[in-house]
């Protein structure tokens, strides 16, 4: 005899947690421009790379919010917190900033992780009959 299957659940869960993902880049990406506030009172002040480097970084998050229905959406917002890092040479605040949102990601991917156990043994409320 074979364990019953377990339902599918009536909505994807994953796309709720996709959403979250989405709008912490964009939330991400407002705060990484607010840094540009504080960029010319460090160092040789607002520089082009400084200035061009954080507008990148910013407008790849909030492409990257667009992306997170691909299979690879997580990966690259993963990634893009690398740049967050590399802004420090720019912003030196910016390791705060980085350090934050590694906690704020590192609690989604954890969060993600429950949810998917969850839907694999058959415990989310929309899998209960």
């Amino acid at each position: 005899m074979s364990a019953p299957a377990v339902p599918p659940p009536a909505t994807d869960p994953m796309k709720g947690i996709r959403g979250v993902f989405a709008m912490t880049l964009i939330l991400e990406a407002i705060v990484v421009l607010l840094a540009m506030l504080v960029l010319g009172k460090f160092g040789e002040g607002a520089t082009t790379a400084g200035v061009v480097s954080i507008t990148a970084l910013a407008v790849a998050m909030i492409v990257g919010s667009g992306l997170q229905r691909r299979p690879w959406g997580l990966a690259y917002a993963l990634v893009l917190q690398l740049g967050v890092f590399a802004c420090i040479a720019f912003v030196p605040a910016m390791w705060i900033i980085g350090i934050i949102f590694v906690m704020v990601w590192g609690g989604l991917l954890l969060l993600r992780r429950d949810v998917a156990r969850k839907m694999a043994r058959g415990e989310l409320p929309s899998q209960r009959q």
